[in-house]
């Protein structure tokens, strides 16, 4: 088994990618787009200095281009962001692989993708198509000079590697042929990829849809463990009782990399965007973290808390309380925010926050997919206004697109110079960047860190519910939550595009015999040991990840076969047995040797030598005759079949 990290990822929005190769088979762990790369463009119509004017192009995972499309075997997708680059996978003539996601991830992220080629086509109205051939004329070598350097950061990555990650974007043709290669599933559901691989997902309660997967082959039982929440307040809950007992863990987690964890409230509300951030607090606080528990109910006690939930309520319940402070003062709200499940709470909450205070103002939700999604996730219809004219103040939800791509431009321009209005930013959105185009800035800025995975110290409690035997774990994160090997379980560390050799845990594999062949034996009692063995002729089959020995069409013929002798022979019973035949011999230790090594000089009736060790016996003699009688007294002291 080798595991290679393509990509650390970036948040929510930008998975971690991985590369697993099992049981000869390439499987591809997300297939994400790092969107936050968009803020490089200069939106409709502005003309901020320094931006990219033009239409923009899209950043897929560097690394993945290194990898041919025809040896990745299958894709797992445990989020809908980690669709969102697989049309640009599913394109190439080369790959033939499977994709497999959860029911509600694959419609989810299906929407997503629509969506962003429907704000895309924005872009193409107002720069034209480009029709050039080749490379745009953005990424000639003394155009990216004249990028400020953060810029040329984002668009090049520090040495250069990254430029040659950005393509155009994919066409709704590329949409519709990428879902016919998914397969979708339910959790808890077994599929076999090859008759080999066999898959489960499990909620893990970051997005409605979202999973885990168990990945069992014939001699290794993997849990994939992406960005989970053990308590949500919007999905499924973190299912992590199916994960434990695997032998190997791959911990593909790093939101704590993207946090902004502090001291007291996760969030931060500006009135300026510039403001300096309280500084992070530790990802890690080794002290808290407990080396003992009394039992598992007690672990479970400490996964399952109520707190995060708790906290997340209290965040909604604090950007309400701003976006009603900007209504009741006669400002709007826009909220670019990308996360399903957040967006529902917020729905909920606005509307009884303003049907309690008895104000009259509408909630627009504008996107090209919003009537889709909102049915598919069951949301209540009572929440959005049904009637979308110009009326403000009012609450607007549209997606994010790093703001710019979509309606957020064109509302930023309407409303980013007035006081009494408020943007809600997500976490990992560089602020400064994102509202460059928008000068001068007087809007309110709140940005809000939700909750997108596993808290630091609820690492090793997690890890000791699970009892693997080996544990993945990111080298980033090694110093944050440093983990020590113990006698249940080790760890190996892996970074980015860095070929990581696991080695195997188990040195057996169990075999299933099938019936017909197992009346076929005929087994023999070994005198030294308790156990009985017996030769067989079949074929070894591999179905849905178990081996299988079956007869052969042609049945064997045992009855002309020499013995297949078992064990090593016992010197002085072995020169006994050669004396009842009268073959006259003496036994020579090889002093400079150890176990067991010895050699018996045969002098009559003809010469001849006998030399044996732990792994094997020699036997040099001129005369046929004589040779057979030899053989016969090693029949005599060793077992065989």
């Amino acid at each position: 088994m080798k595991l290679t990290c393509l990509s650390q990822g970036g948040g929510y929005h930008f998975p971690p990618c991985h590369m697993l190769e099992l049981c000869g088979f390439r499987l591809l762990l997300e297939c994400p787009l790092d969107l936050s790369a968009l803020a490089v463009f200069a939106p409709i119509p502005a003309t901020a200095p320094g931006l990219i004017k033009a239409q923009p192009w899209y950043k897929t995972v560097a690394a993945l281009h290194l990898w041919e499309p025809s040896l990745i075997g299958a894709v797992l997708v445990s989020t809908p962001a980690g669709m969102l680059g697989l049309p640009f996978l599913t394109r190439s003539p080369k790959f033939s692989g499977k994709i497999y996601a959860t029911e509600a991830t694959a419609r989810i992220g299906r929407l997503m993708m629509e969506e962003l080629v429907a704000m895309h086509a924005e872009f193409v109205q107002f720069y034209g198509p480009d029709e050039r051939p080749g490379l745009p004329e953005w990424m000639k070598w003394e155009e990216l000079e004249k990028l400020p350097p953060a810029l040329r950061e984002v668009v090049m990555g520090e040495g250069g590697e990254e430029l040659g990650s950005w393509m155009p974007l994919y066409s709704a043709a590329d949409i519709k042929e990428c879902m016919q290669k998914l397969q979708s599933v339910k959790y808890a559901e077994e599929v076999c990829y090859n008759g080999t691989i066999i898959l489960k997902a499990f909620s893990s309660g970051l997005e409605i849809g979202s999973c885990n997967w168990t990945i069992n082959g014939p001699r290794r039982n993997i849990t994939y463990l992406s960005s989970s929440i053990f308590e949500s307040s919007h999905a499924m809950d973190f299912d992590y009782h199916p994960l434990q007992g695997n032998d190997l863990i791959l911990f593909s987690d790093l939101s704590s990399l993207s946090s902004m964890t502090r001291k007291g409230n996760e969030f931060n509300g500006n009135n300026n965007h510039n403001e300096p951030m309280d500084e992070d607090a530790p990802l890690c606080d080794v002290s808290a973290i407990r080396t003992d528990y009394d039992n598992e109910d007690e672990i479970g006690r400490c996964l399952g808390g109520t707190d995060e939930n708790l906290e997340e309520i209290d965040k909604i319940s604090f950007i309400c309380s701003c976006i009603l402070d900007s209504l009741q003062m006669g400002g709007s709200a826009l909220i670019p925010v990308g996360r399903l499940g957040v967006v529902l709470l917020l729905l909920e909450q606005l509307s009884q926050l303003l049907e309690s205070s008895h104000l009259k103002v509408p909630i627009f939700m504008i996107s090209t997919v919003a009537e889709e999604m909102l049915a598919f996730t069951n949301a209540v219809p009572e929440w959005l206004c049904k009637q979308r004219q110009q009326k403000e103040p009012c609450i607007v939800f549209s997606p994010h697109w790093s703001l710019r791509l979509g309606p957020v431009v064109h509302l930023l321009h309407r409303w980013h110079a007035d006081p009494r209005c408020v943007i809600i930013v997500e976490e990992g959105v560089d602020a400064e960047m994102a509202l460059m185009p928008f000068k001068t800035v007087a809007i309110k800025v709140l940005q809000c860190s939700f909750l997108s995975g596993i808290r630091m110290q609820k690492v090793k409690p997690l890890l000791e519910m699970l009892q693997p035997k080996l544990v993945l774990f990111p080298e980033d994160l090694r110093m944050q939550c440093p983990l020590r090997d113990d006698n249940s379980c080790s760890f190996l560390y892996y970074s980015k595009n860095v070929m990581l050799r696991v080695p195997g845990l188990k040195s057996d594999i169990e075999v299933c015999l099938a019936t017909d062949l197992a009346f076929q034996l005929k087994p023999r009692k070994l005198t030294e040991r308790n156990m009985a063995i017996a030769r067989l002729k079949g074929q070894l089959l591999l179905n849905n990840g178990k081996y299988l020995l079956v007869a052969s069409k042609e049945l064997p013929d045992l009855s002309n076969k020499q013995l297949l002798h078992w064990g090593s022979a016992d010197s002085v019973r072995l020169l006994m047995a050669l004396q009842e035949r009268g073959i006259i011999g003496s036994i020579h230790w090889d002093k400079n040797t150890t176990g067991g090594v010895f050699s018996i000089q045969i002098t009559k009736p003809e010469e001849a030598m006998i030399e044996t060790s732990a792994t094997k016996t020699v036997i040099y003699c001129r005369d046929k005759t004589m040779a057979a009688l030899i053989y016969e007294a090693f029949s005599s002291v060793c077992d065989g079949i």
